[in-house]
């Protein structure tokens, strides 16, 4: 009993607050919000729209939640959209329902999706608004639970319907209110800064005169005529027009209306909507430009040309570059040349931000994989000959090699794959990319913990080959195929570059969302951080270790070695972290270099060690160095105590195993 009074009082405050707002100004939108109990059957959200202004009722059953009414000012909208792209499996889904008379805009948010059931227009003559709550549904099981009017509470209960009754109001009054009043509005649940809440529409009549029509957008107080947006219709509309030569172009301010997507992109302030009555125009021969002026954007974030398909679905409806060419002319000014008629806009890429010289980093890749493809092979021939074929590293510098091969031949050919083959392709590709550089960590990682073997765990036998396979090249397939089986992780990639943000490079590889990206940080990055520390502190071991050796004190010995052992370590790839701050293009150009023609590198080590041992003796060196460092060796643990002698006997052991030719 005390439960529903409450509830009536609440539902009584909430009226007298609305209807003393009403008293003393219109309201300039609506927001009501709700949690829609229904049944696991397949849901539909029900729309039945048309222009008027007498009421709009928010219903809900068990499948369906339905939108019906009359308070639009053009639009007509009579549609039955399933829901089951959302993945609605509770048996409870908040929504919320805002409705922008000044725009004619209705707008749904429910699943997590923003549904816009009337698209934004131009100012009207009457406008539908004060929107009251009217006489109260029913209580059922299924229906609208807590429902909220502009963030106020009316009541926990389940109802089955909600009804709002409307008042027509001068449009021109209502936007004269908003100027004078606050400068911000609440849309989707974000309050936003706007510069003019009212669009503004500018009408031209096109004649068979051939000439190009310029329209600019009406002036607005603290604008300037040099930062108006400007349109170029062309001749080629009125010839592609049929029944009508008049042209409406209808210019937005309110920027929060389009905000579609995800988070890492923004439209700027203006958009511009070109229609012509009842005309569906597109494929222009000659394109329309439209020229936007904007705030500075800095080279570090793209931008390019888009426009907004509303014919299609609206759980599908977003920003797209088709048909639109983009110029830039400077930090403040761009212009789009577009071939259809919808609305258009800039949108601006907060991240990934776009690759500076993507040209030569492409180029200099393209040739470092090409060389380590190669390079790899020959090194896997040279390790694999019969005279080298018993030592125990062998079949671990084989594995790496043969990752390395793969990964290279891979990105080599991932531009032209991706171009060929499209999105279906890709998610292949980009799967056994990923493989591929996974392998190849995996093998360096080896190739540190095989190293760590050798110099301190000298009286052990080393894992037989099948146990260094089977961790090199059978464990990366795990995360690969967990990640493949989650879906949306692998796919075609555009790299943008700075200098033509309209003409991105294609690649195959791990998609640019928000799976993608954690999938990336859990797998790459994670791996590399551990390989990368795990190298170094190895490389500083082994040389510390070692660098009192004969054989270490030529120049050209040492650097070959450390060399060698920096890429087999794989801490070149630690210049990954470094890509920061002024000096991020020569990292950026060194690590594409060093990394790219790891296998070159790798190769050349090798081939240069074995040259230096034939031409300093072979088996001379063999038998004469190594027999005078055993005797040093083995008269020094006679001397030192037990722990010492260990380390000695280790120190020994390890040079033996170098000096007789085995490689680390």
């Amino acid at each position: 009993m005390e439960l529903r009074l409450t509830d009536n009082l609440r539902f009584a405050f909430i009226l007298i607050i609305l209807f003393s707002r009403g008293s003393s100004e219109n309201d300039q939108d609506l927001k009501f919000c709700g949690t829609w109990r229904h049944g696991k059957a397949p849901l539909s959200l029900n729309v039945n729209l048309s222009p008027g202004c007498s009421n709009i009722s928010i219903s809900a059953n068990q499948s369906s939640l339905s939108i019906n009414g009359k308070i639009t000012a053009q639009c007509k909208r009579s549609d039955v959209i399933p829901l089951e792209q959302l993945g609605l499996d509770s048996e409870e889904t908040p929504f919320c329902l805002y409705w922008e008379p000044l725009l004619d805009q209705l707008q749904l948010e429910v699943g997590g999706k923003n549904l816009t059931l009337c698209w934004p227009a131009s100012m009207h003559g009457s406008c539908c608004t004060d929107l009251s709550n009217g006489a109260k549904a029913p209580e059922a099981s299924y229906g609208i639970a807590n429902g909220a009017i502009k963030d106020d509470l009316s009541t926990h209960k389940t109802l089955t319907a909600y009804m709002f009754k409307g008042e027509s109001v001068d449009c021109k009054a209502l936007c004269d209110q908003r100027n004078q009043g606050s400068t911000q509005v609440n849309m989707a649940g974000t309050v936003v800064n706007i510069e003019h809440p009212c669009a503004r529409s500018s009408e031209v009549e096109m004649k068979e005169d051939n000439r190009v029509y310029n329209v600019t957008s009406p002036a607005t107080e603290g604008v300037s005529a040099e930062s108006a947006t400007t349109v170029h219709l062309p001749p080629a509309l009125k010839q592609a027009a049929k029944t009508t030569n008049k042209v409406v172009c209808t210019f937005f301010k309110n920027n929060s209306l389009f905000q579609e997507g995800p988070k890492e992109v923004k439209i700027i302030d203006d958009v511009v909507e070109i229609t012509m009555e009842n005309e569906i125009i597109t494929d222009l021969s000659e394109p329309i430009r439209i020229g936007f002026h904007h705030n500075v954007i800095s080279k570090m974030y793209s931008r390019k040309c888009v426009s907004w398909d509303t014919r299609k679905d609206p759980l599908q409806v977003n920003w797209l570059v088709d048909g639109c060419e983009t110029q830039q002319k400077g930090e403040e000014h761009t212009e789009c040349l577009c071939n259809h008629l919808t609305y258009f806009s800039v949108l601006v890429q907060m991240e990934p931000r776009p690759v500076r010289h993507l040209l030569a980093l492409t180029a200099i890749t393209s040739l470092g994989c090409a060389v380590s493809v190669i390079s790899c092979v020959a090194l896997i021939i040279y390790l694999c000959s019969k005279r080298r074929s018993k030592e125990q590293s062998i079949p671990i510098h084989v594995g790496l090699a043969v990752s390395l091969a793969i990964l290279n031949l891979l990105f080599f050919f991932t531009g032209v794959l991706a171009n060929v083959g499209g999105e279906s392709l890709c998610v292949w590709v980009g799967a056994g990319l990923h493989y591929a550089l996974l392998s190849s960590f995996t093998w360096m990682g080896i190739e540190v913990f095989h190293t760590c073997w050798l110099v301190y765990m000298v009286f052990s036998p080393s894992p037989k080959p099948y146990v260094w396979n089977l961790i090199g090249f059978v464990a990366p397939a795990v995360p690969i195929i967990i990640l493949a089986s989650v879906g949306d992780i692998y796919g075609l990639r555009e790299v943008v570059p700075s200098d033509d943000v309209s003409n991105p490079y294609l690649m195959c590889w791990m998609k640019a969302n928000h799976k993608a990206m954690l999938a990336h940080y859990f797998t790459n990055m994670t791996v590399l951080a551990v390989l990368v520390f795990s190298g170094i502190v190895m490389l500083i071991v082994v040389y510390m270790e070692i660098r009192n050796r004969d054989e270490w004190k030529k120049n050209r010995v040492a650097f070959f070695s450390i060399w060698g052992l920096s890429c087999l370590f794989g801490t070149t790839w630690g210049l990954t972290f470094l890509n920061l701050g002024p000096l991020s293009d020569f990292v950026l150009f060194l690590s594409c270099i060093l990394n790219s023609f790891q296998g070159f590198f790798l190769m050349l080590r090798f081939y240069v060690l074995d040259r230096m041992r034939k031409h300093a003796g072979g088996s001379a060196l063999r038998s004469s160095s190594t027999g005078s460092t055993r005797q040093q060796m083995l008269s020094a643990p006679e001397k030192l105590d037990g722990h010492q002698s260990c380390s000695s006997r280790a120190i020994y052991s390890y040079q033996s195993k170098y000096q007789n030719g085995e490689e680390l």
